[in-house]
């Protein structure tokens, strides 16, 4: 979010597109673009070493695990050396999922009665590291480890496989009890796990500090926690090698000191924030460097409020809340530079822009109406001009990520606008690894700002407001619904959405939902985060932004240029 990122945030697995608009050595075009460009590639030579600035370092790499929710550790690590069934790549001028060479042809996917059966036909060259074949085994493993785990980042879809067939070491048959709208996500957002290494193990002890099979170009050869993260190529990939000898990711929290960092040729490419004082720097133009930056892209921020957690176990509460908010504001402030000028009115993005309604579009600043609602609640305002309810005010606090001056600014704007409407917020900076590893699946939060990085295009709002992806300690803490929201009529729709085959019926009932998310405000969206990739002139390859497996998705052809 949700993995949670390129600004500093979690994964999740709904989908984005972009349109691209390049500054410095890219052609500049406008921010609601038609098609996305990519930069030319420079020729390289073979060997050397890249060093990548990384704004996050994740808590844990067992890539199915809740402690695996940094988007960052999935673009450094997982799409590195995990194989998956499908990939994101533009097509006719859209990111498409398009099968991987993991398989041998576009797998095939049946109705049968209320269920589904899917068939895998795997790549005979395809192997793991050690020279081991990847087989029908390695997806019944990984389906079960999913479907039946504790502390499982998002069951979605998973928890419809009934059985897989792995009888034929080549060709996997898995049976859905319910059919399933996203079976292209399955084996394609976390991949799939070795089997003849984990079976019987623990994965989540062998996984987590780092682990040494790879069924990608890549393996991780270190991961000094703290400092930095080492790939070295895989000897025994069976597609095209990579032409680096070695890539080190080190970890650069702090936007400012990347910059220098990059400046001084410390580092060689960063996929920073965009920070207002970095936008500068890059329209000023920065000597040797060359810059990408998306208008638009997979990465969503919001306000989210825990809906357990007083005072947002309150609809009205959580309504006033949005009205007191001027968004634009905010939106016109950080990113208009950009292109990036209205807010965000639906929590589906804009890769699926047919399943989005926008029902948001009603929260504008209108404090009558938040004196409205909460009056109506049962609040008054005390002699401090907070509002005030059976000896409680209106007093939470607001989770970020520490060390990022966007969010600082942003929820010091919050915080300011909320004052005055009648609320008083506190500010709590906290790790990454603390956020998404226990404090927002454990539900010990009232409110947050952070983004969710969708990572695979097709609607999942499910993942993220249907009540049985609440994590609770009856599941193991497993989900992504951190926000704990229960809404019995949301429900029957979002499972519609997940189940529906027939695209039109799938869109309204999509639609439906958004209008019901929008009436009950379970969290509050903000915008879509900028993307900014820079890299220095040493650097060659065809360097281009994918909005959902990240920048680094094609490294084994980046090299040193020639």
């Amino acid at each position: 979010m949700s993995k949670s990122s390129r600004p500093s945030t979690f994964r999740s697995t709904a989908a984005i597109t972009l349109a691209i608009v390049a500054v410095s050595a890219l052609a500049a075009c406008s921010a609601g673009g038609s098609e996305p460009e990519s930069s030319t590639a420079a020729p390289v030579t073979k060997g050397g070493e890249v060093v990548i600035g990384a704004e996050q370092e994740p808590d844990c790499v067992d890539w199915i695990a809740t402690c695996a929710g940094s988007i960052w550790g999935t673009y450094m690590m997982q799409i590195p050396t995990i194989p998956t069934v499908f990939e994101t790549r533009l097509v006719d001028g859209e990111w498409t999922p398009v099968p991987s060479d993991l398989v041998t042809e576009e797998p095939v996917a049946e109705s049968t009665g209320d269920g589904q059966t899917i068939t895998y036909t795997i790549n005979p060259d395809a192997v793991w590291s050690d020279g081991e074949p990847i087989t029908s085994a390695d997806f019944a493993y990984t389906a079960t480890q999913i479907r039946d785990g504790d502390d499982i980042f998002d069951k979605t879809g998973y928890d419809r496989i009934a059985s897989v067939d792995a009888s034929d070491p080549q060709t996997a048959v898995v049976t859905l009890d319910q059919s399933y709208a996203g079976w292209r996500t399955l084996f394609s957002t976390y991949g799939v796990l070795p089997a003849h290494l984990l079976e019987g193990k623990d994965r989540a002890a062998i996984m987590a500090d780092g682990y040494d099979f790879s069924g990608g170009p890549w393996k991780i050869e270190s991961w000094d926690r703290g400092t930095s993260a080492t790939l070295v190529p895989n000897e025994n990939y069976w597609g095209d090698k990579p032409n680096l000898d070695k890539v080190t990711y080190l970890f650069l929290p702090d936007t400012t000191a990347a910059f220098q960092a990059l400046k001084s040729g410390q580092v060689d490419v960063l996929y920073p924030s965009p920070q207002l004082d970095a936008i500068s720097q890059i329209d000023a133009g920065l000597p040797g460097i060359n810059s990408q930056v998306d208008a638009r892209s997979g990465s969503l921020e919001a306000v989210w409020f825990n809906n357990d957690a007083f005072p947002f176990d309150s609809k009205a509460v959580r309504q006033a809340v949005a009205y007191s908010i001027d968004r634009e504001a905010i939106v016109e402030r950080l990113f208009g530079a950009l292109g990036v000028d209205t807010p965000q009115q639906s929590f589906n993005s804009p890769i699926v822009g047919a399943y989005a309604a926008d029902d948001f579009s009603q929260y504008t600043l209108d404090l009558d109406k938040v004196d409205e609602l909460m009056e109506g609640d049962g609040w008054t305002k005390n002699s401090d001009g907070v509002w005030e309810k059976d000896g409680q005010t209106a007093t939470f606090s607001m989770e970020t990520l520490a060390g990022n001056k966007r969010r600082d600014l942003t929820t010091q704007v919050l915080q300011a606008q909320l004052a005055e409407a009648g609320f008083e917020m506190t500010i709590n900076a906290v790790t990454p690894a603390d956020l998404f590893g226990t404090i927002a699946p454990e539900g010990d939060f009232q409110s947050g700002l952070w983004a969710i990085v969708d990572t695979f295009p097709d609607p999942t709002l499910s993942s993220s407001f249907l009540s049985t992806n609440i994590p609770s300690a009856d599941n193991g803490f497993s989900g992504i619904n951190f926000y704990r929201v229960s809404i019995p009529e949301l429900d029957p729709l979002l499972n519609q959405v997940d189940t529906e085959l027939d695209v039109d019926k799938r869109i309204a009932a999509s639609k439906e939902a958004d209008a019901v998310i929008a009436e009950n405000v379970p969290s509050l969206p903000l915008d879509t985060v900028p993307l900014v990739l820079l890299w220095s002139d040493k650097i060659g390859g065809p360097l281009e932004i994918n909005p959902v497996e990240g920048p680094f998705w094609n490294l084994a052809e980046w090299g040193l240029a020639g």
